[in-house]
């Protein structure tokens, strides 16, 4: 009876801290999805392929989109005309280099600056890393989805496509109701044009915070009880074991992150309530690995990519993150 208690105190309080910063992150993407000029911003990009990464990691202070919604602005780059390392670089950096994460981040590890910039810095490091590897392969077609390497060129060359650059959530959800059909490339570039009236952006902005308040809503209650379960559940020398070794810690969080696929908007009151018996580091590789390669974000990626350009996604951020954040739990904290 006390275990259960305390599961749900725990969950409660993950739930409340968490709750209002994923409301402000729905409504301030919401916001931007209807303001912003996609073909000025990809005009603006560098070429160079370190610089194309970094910019392309940094973008995602104009759009602050979690995992749930990167996958579909990354497209949307690719289509555009964007250098292939923008893409990556924006797909691995944007759901935590945005001002609500940065906020969110700060918020639950106020006592724990270090907290916050080891987090940003690493997120960018790795980001532009893995962007520039992936600048080698110039036409990035052999590594997307055939349904959407036919139409690549056609977007290059024209310039022209309708398709707004940011959607919501999942980009199978255009709409209430409407479902963009991966395999039909007419499909993809016939999607209707943003809407340019004060009045019909307005309550579409609404539609669209709704719309992504119950995608995002669910997986934080899903997070925070499996959090809860984790903590309560499991003997706490088990946990002990685990969180305080170099290696075992980072092992298991970044396994954690990889599985639990929370939202990075709140993600960061998810690792706090593991503060007391991992690592430092280890909490690091949670925050940093999580947001950019989960098990709901490969699903999306999935639709994207051939599997063989995930792995490589997948096997460069697990790397980098594992090297450098055990370097951290050895030697910086």
């Amino acid at each position: 009876m006390t275990q259960l208690h305390n599961g749900t105190t725990l969950f409660l309080s993950l739930l409340v801290e968490a709750m209002p910063f994923l409301l402000l992150g729905v409504a301030f993407s919401s916001l931007l999805l209807l303001f912003v000029d996609e073909k000025q911003l990809v005009a603006a990009l560098p070429r160079h392929p370190i610089l194309a990464a970094l910019s392309g990691s940094l973008v995602g202070f104009l759009f602050p989109v979690c995992e749930c919604g990167n996958v579909p602005v990354a497209r949307r780059l690719i289509l555009q005309g964007a250098p292939p390392a923008v893409a990556i670089g924006f797909l691995l950096a944007a759901p935590t280099v945005n001002p609500i994460v940065i906020w969110a981040t700060w918020v639950a590890f106020r006592d724990q600056p270090e907290m916050v910039v080891l987090r940003l810095v690493l997120t960018l490091t790795i980001a532009t890393l893995i962007g520039a590897v992936f600048s080698a392969q110039r036409d990035l077609r052999p590594f997307l989805q055939p349904s959407l390497a036919k139409v690549v060129p056609a977007a290059s060359a024209t310039e022209a496509s309708p398709s707004p650059l940011l959607r919501s959530g999942t980009y199978l959800m255009q709409g209430s109701g409407q479902l963009l059909q991966m395999d039909n490339p007419a499909a993809v570039m016939t999607a209707p044009a943003r809407p340019r009236s004060r009045r019909q952006k307005w309550p579409l902005m609404v539609d669209t915070m709704l719309q992504e308040f119950r995608e995002l809503g669910a997986v934080l209650v899903i997070g925070s009880a499996i959090a809860a379960t984790v903590q309560v559940a499991l003997p706490r020398d088990m946990v002990l074991g685990l969180g305080q070794g170099p290696i075992t810690s980072i092992l298991a969080m970044m396994l954690l992150a990889w599985v639990v696929s929370i939202c990075s908007t709140v993600d960061s009151f998810f690792a706090l309530s593991f503060a007391a018996t991992f690592t430092s580091g280890s909490l690091l590789a949670f925050l940093v690995f999580g947001p950019m390669i989960d098990l709901k974000n490969i699903s999306l990626l999935l639709t994207l990519f051939r599997s063989r350009a995930i792995i490589y996604l997948f096997g460069l951020a697990g790397l980098l993150t594992f090297v450098i954040t055990l370097l951290i739990n050895l030697y910086v904290l």
